[in-house]
């Protein structure tokens, strides 16, 4: 896909650059006029993605997240959330709603599920030891003053 437009944020897996995270890519598709509706889910995705870096990524020690997101064509937005962390072992499993690896109790394990709710695809890759990638896409409606553009 040809992109018309992208950004690329990068930031240690504190928690609080959760929410610098979810902004920032807010503030950047605000350029396609989205809805109230779009921008929270995606500001919902984005934030349960970098949670998942923050939280299973980087358990025991801070490491660095990237959020690379793109415009397309006819309103396609993707957006990927990248970390080196440890990665997931089994990628099925994890992304069965209500499982989670914490063992405090404080997890619910909707991470993934709820991600893929929020947006329109959803794919992870990930390698043990090296890291996970998430990589969501969501269409944005296109209104009549952008389909001009």
């Amino acid at each position: 896909m040809k992109y018309q437009n992208e950004m690329k944020l990068r930031f240690p897996s504190r928690s609080a650059n959760e929410a610098f995270a979810r902004t920032a890519v807010s503030a950047f598709l605000a350029q396609l006029d989205p809805t109230v509706e779009e921008i929270s889910d995606i500001r919902t995705a984005v934030s349960e993605a970098v949670t998942n870096s923050i939280v299973h990524g980087y358990p025991d020690c801070v490491g660095m997240i990237t959020v690379e997101a793109a415009i397309g064509e006819n309103g396609w937005v993707v957006i990927r959330v990248k970390d080196k962390g440890k990665g997931i072992p089994d990628i099925a499993k994890a992304m069965e709603p209500m499982y989670t690896t914490c063992t405090t109790g404080e997890r619910a394990g909707l991470g993934f599920a709820v991600m893929e709710s929020f947006t329109d695809r959803l794919k992870v890759r990930s390698t043990v030891g090296k890291g996970t990638t998430v990589i969501m896409e969501k269409r944005i409606a296109l209104r009549d003053a952008q389909k001009d553009q």
